[in-house]
């Protein structure tokens, strides 16, 4: 288990089925570029954390979208880093990242954790298990 600043204990993997977020947790999911949240994860973040339809990039409610559907892998990276770099300036705010990239995107988790590596070091950030082991 994770702690925050408050000792909230956290999860020390991103669950499988997020249903409910605290004032200071944040739903991280894969999108697309036009914010379409039509599906899969982008679908849940649309209807319970704030996901604007539209806006396929960044902090939108409690929701935090990373585009996952406009190519290949080094096309996601970027986005992950600008997340990473978000979060790091973002200490108060729980990050729960979601298999982003490996439900309707198609890629597989050994190919999108990588781009997740930096996130491992920080206490704020939750991974899935696929992404970490």
């Amino acid at each position: 288990m994770k702690e925050n600043s408050t000792s909230k204990k956290r999860p020390e993997f991103t669950p499988e089925y997020i249903t409910s977020l605290a004032p200071d947790e944040v739903f991280v999911f894969g999108s697309n570029l036009a914010g379409s949240h039509a599906g899969g994860a982008a679908r849940v973040a649309y209807n319970k954390f704030g996901a604007i339809y539209g806006q396929g990039v960044g902090l939108q409610g409690q929701s935090y979208a990373i585009p996952t559907m406009q190519g290949g892998v080094e096309t996601i990276a970027p986005y992950v880093d600008e997340f990473i770099k978000f979060a790091e300036q973002n200490p108060d705010n729980f990050f729960y990242v979601t298999r982003i990239g490996c439900g309707i995107a198609g890629f597989k988790d050994k190919e999108i954790a990588p781009l997740f590596k930096e996130a491992i070091r920080l206490k704020n950030v939750c991974l899935p298990k696929e992404f970490v082991l």
